[in-house]
């Protein structure tokens, strides 16, 4: 048995959509209460931190409906059927930014909301890019504008509140923790 394991009793699909399915879940606790659990189901996600050759890492501002603002963000996308972390981090990188690596390193995956969402995202970095030859298209109904910053500019947009998510939040750290 698993520490604190509640046992699902009963499964009732809400909503199965693009980019998430939602389920309300009846679980027993480990005291023997029921309780309801709302739960998103997500395929998993990709994060790219990608660093110019002149040191800027590359970022893309999009708009966030959820939030009602813009976010500055580093490169990311869901998972597509069949397809491996990896390989969405070069399609993401790609089709967000117009640029493509020529080597991958994984950094680490982590739980964006456990406390509601399975899904797992993966962080991968390069330091190995180059502008395509010819651009990629991205999704219909994604709109990014690319930005590069020095490590210096995006502590400050962090301070700012425009980059305000947790993987970029984290990214930020990860590469201010590796200059030390």
């Amino acid at each position: 048995m698993k520490k604190f394991e509640e046992k699902t009793i009963h499964t009732e699909k809400i909503y199965d959509g693009k980019v998430v399915n939602l389920q309300v879940d009846d679980v027993t606790l480990p005291n023997g209460k029921t309780s309801k659990r709302e739960l998103i189901k997500h395929p998993g996600a990709v994060a790219v931190i990608a660093i110019t050759e002149d040191k800027k890492i590359l970022f893309v501002e999009q708009y966030r409906k959820p939030l009602e603002k813009s976010l500055v963000e580093i490169p990311a996308g869901k998972l597509e059927p069949g397809e491996g972390p990896e390989t969405t981090a070069y399609r993401e990188l790609e089709e967000e930014t117009g640029y493509t690596a020529n080597s991958m390193e994984f950094v680490t995956s982590f739980y964006t909301s456990p406390g509601f969402a399975d899904e797992l995202m993966y962080l991968y970095i390069t330091e190995d890019i180059e502008p395509l030859k010819e651009t990629v298209a991205g999704d219909d109904d994604e709109f990014v504008e690319l930005l590069e910053l020095t490590l210096e500019e995006a502590k400050q947009y962090v301070q700012d509140q425009r980059i305000h998510d947790a993987k970029t939040n984290y990214a930020v750290l990860y590469l201010a923790s590796k200059q030390t």
